[in-house]
């Protein structure tokens, strides 16, 4: 009896902990996305040669994204009609949850992980898959073509974006021999970054993940010029922002990811080592966030069939030549 007093009790403080840290885990990522959106909006005007928010919250609009969160969370949540409102009400939740999931098995440093697993990399891709359920949801359940035009194209591109971006790291997961994050890491720090020795690889997942946030040149899933505004068309106020928010939240952790896997995570450039792991990661990290705004700035959108043909005509032999490329490396030279 006491045993299983002991052991619930013990149960109970770990399941305490745990929600303890998903929620810290939450509201760092929300300070993200809130920083996020004002820098990019700072970053976009600077190089577009115009203002960005420059009146709330002082001379800076610091607090310009605070009042885009409460106008979003006041605004009135409108249903169409004649749509299917179980589904139309689940699509955000669903688009949302899978980009706070991934962050489960990304580690910030060396100790700062919430979970270990041997095979992270490819737990990122399987939960981050179910997004496009929530795209494909939200399309058809809003009843407009427009939308579910949206959602069907949403779907399209980040399946067929998601196969060269998987092939272009498995060279990595040779040289390193492993799925586990925190081991590929590791090998980074015996070999150098693999930004060195996969440039390839580089090229082509940062092109497929830009793809994959759905962020210009690739935003053809809410082409405003075609599809009004895409699988969303018919969502306003906080639901809305769960579409939005899961886009921030997935450019954390696809930023977070390309750090971990070519730019040697936390790891310190030679003769720097007295700078904490963390704050290396937080460089490296703004770096890539900083040139996913700037591809926002520069690049004007594709077509639809450009976007395609991209994919599977030019990304996917990359990738696939790239893998074959890494295994004669490594059989002939890496012995």
């Amino acid at each position: 009896m006491v045993q299983d007093l002991l052991e619930s009790s013990a149960g109970l403080m770990n399941f305490s902990i745990f929600f303890v840290l998903a929620v810290v885990l939450l509201f760092v990522i929300l300070g993200f996305v809130t920083m996020a959106i004002l820098a990019e909006r700072k970053v976009l005007g600077f190089m577009q040669g115009r203002y960005g928010p420059a009146h709330v919250g002082g001379k800076w609009g610091l607090l310009q994204s605070v009042a885009d969160v409460v106008k979003l969370l006041v605004k009135e949540d409108l249903i169409p009609k004649a749509a299917d409102k179980p589904l139309f009400i689940l699509a955000p939740v669903i688009a949302f949850a899978p980009s706070f999931m991934v962050m489960a098995t990304i580690p910030l440093t060396d100790k700062l992980q919430f979970a270990d697993l041997n095979v992270g990399f490819l737990y990122y891709i399987a939960i981050s898959g179910l997004t496009i359920v929530g795209m494909l949801m939200a399309g058809w359940a809003s009843n407009n073509k427009y939308s579910l035009l949206g959602g069907m194209r949403a779907a399209a591109q980040m399946i067929s974006y998601e196969i060269p971006l998987v092939m272009s790291v498995l060279g990595i997961v040779l040289l390193s021999g492993s799925l586990n994050l925190n081991d590929i890491v590791e090998t980074q720090q015996n070999s150098g970054w693999f930004i060195l020795w996969q440039p390839i690889a580089f090229i082509v997942f940062f092109i497929a993940a830009t793809a994959e946030l759905n962020r210009v040149p690739f935003d053809l899933a809410e082409a405003e010029n075609e599809l009004v505004a895409g699988f969303h068309t018919e969502y306003s106020g906080f639901r809305w922002a769960m579409f939005m928010l899961a886009e921030y939240v997935y450019m954390f952790a696809m930023s977070a990811l390309i750090t971990l896997l070519f730019l040697g995570g936390w790891l310190p450039l030679p003769f720097l080592g007295f700078i904490p792991g963390a704050v290396w990661f937080a460089l490296k990290f703004s770096v890539v966030v900083y040139i996913l705004i700037w591809f926002r700035a520069t690049f004007p959108r594709i077509r639809a069939d450009q976007l395609m043909e991209f994919a599977w005509k030019v990304l996917l032999p990359v990738a696939l030549g790239n893998i074959f490329l890494t295994a004669l490396i490594k059989e002939f030279f890496l012995k």
